[in-house]
């Protein structure tokens, strides 16, 4: 299908307060969450966790590796609730308009920023999330790494915050997730 997408294979679960980021997203049983360029799923997998069986996950990546992995652990655990597939969400997301309640962009926006591809998949999130549906955002701190991508191609809260305004999002909170990452909440 391409080329291997950045920083394919690497995730920052293992480095997040997801306790935290949970508690903060606050999903419903009946939510419908999108996990937006989702690597080998482990936010999705999470996920799944906070919803009730009427819940949904998308879970979309490029990446097929990364979606295959997905689909093997899906299949182990007997999972319901997600639904996966290899997309380019910087061009086109496959849902509804409004059919989201909350998307996550976890550590991936300074990629997107870094190929110039961040147009289309805010474009495309602010067109699938249900008016009021949250954006959460996972970056990591502006500092040198590792763990990581390298310091010049990170983005401070501010920077962030100020270009999702010009898509349409407000800013709802930002709160440290551990030592090197931060999530920035929005809303539709």
């Amino acid at each position: 299908m391409g080329e291997t997408p950045i920083a394919a294979g690497k995730s920052s679960f293992s480095l997040v307060d997801t306790k935290t980021l949970f508690a903060e997203l606050a999903l419903q049983p009946d939510a419908v969450f999108l996990d937006l360029a989702c690597g080998t799923g482990a936010y999705s997998l999470a996920a799944t966790g906070h919803l009730g069986s009427a819940g949904k996950v998308f879970a979309f990546d490029l990446w097929p590796e990364g979606i295959a992995a997905l689909d093997s652990e899906i299949t182990a655990k007997q999972i319901q609730q997600i639904q996966t597939g290899i997309v380019d969400v910087t061009k086109t997301i496959p849902l509804e308009n409004g059919s989201v309640d909350s998307c996550l962009m976890a550590t991936v926006l300074h990629d997107f920023i870094s190929i110039a591809a961040e147009q289309g998949s805010l474009r495309e999130i602010h067109r699938v999330l249900k008016p009021g549906g949250t954006l959460a955002v996972i970056e990591f701190k502006v500092m040198d790494g590792p763990p990581g991508p390298p310091k010049e191609i990170r983005r401070a809260p501010e920077a962030v915050r100020e270009l999702l305004a010009s898509y349409g999002f407000r800013h709802h909170k930002t709160i440290e997730l551990g030592p090197f990452n931060y999530l920035s909440l929005f809303h539709r």
